[in-house]
């Protein structure tokens, strides 16, 4: 059941989020690909590097202006730490019988049990939210498919 006090997600949120699905698949392939001919630190630099001059570009163009006076929390500056890590652990999977579905299969399930665990701690600032039966049926079947992709599916 829906939590009344929330209004419901604009469908452009779906398609967004579905896309950005789409992104991550070509950005792991991309950077396992660099890892392949490089290392796995080479393959972390690279996209970083590019991101930054990317967003040195739009911030020249669109000149945003800050949406808040409050500043955010130190810890929020971690982002780039942990998608550096990120980059690392992916480029190498990858690069294993894994290939890419089974890369990005077992990422969702680790994404997922760590969504599952911030919502319940509330950690980050996050509005605290128990996992209901819905969550965990959802996390049993996203685990259960990547098993099923990973073992079934010729990527073991």
């Amino acid at each position: 059941m829906t939590d009344p006090t929330q209004s419901p997600t604009h469908p452009l949120a779906f398609l967004a989020a579905f896309g950005a699905g789409g992104l991550l698949s070509l950005m792991v392939l991309f950077n396992g690909t660099l890892a392949q001919y490089g290392s796995l630190l080479f393959s972390s630099w690279v996209p970083h590097a590019t991101g930054t001059v990317a967003a040195l570009i739009a911030l020249a163009i669109l000149r945003p202006g800050r949406t808040s006076k409050v500043r955010p929390p130190l810890w929020s500056y971690a982002g780039g730490l942990s998608g550096a890590v990120t980059v690392m652990a992916t480029s190498y999977a990858l690069n294993t019988p894994l290939a890419l579905s089974g890369t990005l299969a077992i990422g969702l399930a680790g994404q997922m049990v760590f969504s599952l665990i911030a919502d319940a701690r509330g950690l980050f600032g996050l509005r605290q939210r128990m996992p209901g039966a819905r969550d965990m049926a959802a996390l049993a079947l996203i685990v259960t498919g990547s098993l099923v992709l990973i073992f079934l599916g010729g990527a073991a």
